[in-house]
């Protein structure tokens, strides 16, 4: 069953978004109005390829794992949509249905705008057409950075870039040793791969050489990163 209202965290994860907390209050204020939340289980399919667009939507809680279907009918991952990001807005424009499936990863509470109501909003807050514009191009040059480093990068740097952007994402804090930050996204190696472009044995002797360099600690719940500077002297060295 739906929960209408979103918890306080949820609602500081939308409000400290930097894309959301660039807008004018009044603008914020019309969006959440309209928008109504959903919340989904691990593992549930939240819209499939081929779908309508119907909402436009921000994840409050946990992760989207967007992901499409090779010809042998294998689901590879594409992205994880973290706390904080909203999506879907491209279809509101081109009218097209959806390219890829979204599953939750984790529990995963959604903030939704219906099609109908991101209407009226651009009708009242021209502003929004603007910071829309932002938003797809910062998502153009992140797309550009992908390609760069997925054809300059050795294997080994871009696996550091990707777990300090997951930290940065989903980093908490060792209670026990304040060096130390636990990745809170559970994610397969297999799952790794796939973000990464690479083969899960590839990913996973990489790993393992990050452990004996004491810059990672691999345990059956996830990732620990140990040495965050160590992390980043991987991605700048490697270039």
């Amino acid at each position: 069953m739906d929960d209408p209202i979103l918890t306080i965290e949820e609602r500081a994860a939308i409000n400290n978004g930097r894309w959301f907390s660039s807008l004018s209050p009044s603008l914020r204020h019309d969006i959440l109005r309209c928008a109504f939340v959903k919340r989904f289980k691990d593992g549930d399919l939240i819209c499939a390829r081929g779908d309508a667009a119907e909402s436009w939507s921000a994840v409050a809680k946990g992760a989207v794992r967007v992901s499409s279907t090779s010809i042998t009918g294998k689901q590879v991952t594409l992205t994880y949509v973290e706390p904080g990001i909203w999506f879907g807005d491209v279809a509101m424009f081109d009218g097209e249905r959806r390219t890829h499936d979204a599953y939750a990863h984790g529990d995963t509470t959604m903030l939704m705008v219906s099609r109908a109501d991101v209407q009226k909003i651009l009708a009242t807050h021209v502003e929004l057409y603007e910071a829309l514009l932002r938003l797809h191009a910062r998502r153009i040059r992140q797309l550009f950075g992908l390609v760069e480093d997925l054809n300059t990068l050795p294997l080994r740097a871009r696996l550091a870039k990707q777990l300090a952007h997951l930290v940065r994402s989903y980093g908490v804090p060792s209670l026990s040793d304040g060096r130390e930050v636990r990745i809170g996204l559970q994610l397969a190696q297999e799952e790794l791969a796939q973000l990464l472009g690479a083969s899960r044995q590839r990913v996973n002797q990489e790993l393992k050489a990050m452990e004996r360099e004491d810059v990672i600690r691999i345990e059956p719940g996830g990732l620990v990163v140990r040495d965050r500077d160590a992390l980043m002297r991987i991605v700048e060295t490697e270039h």
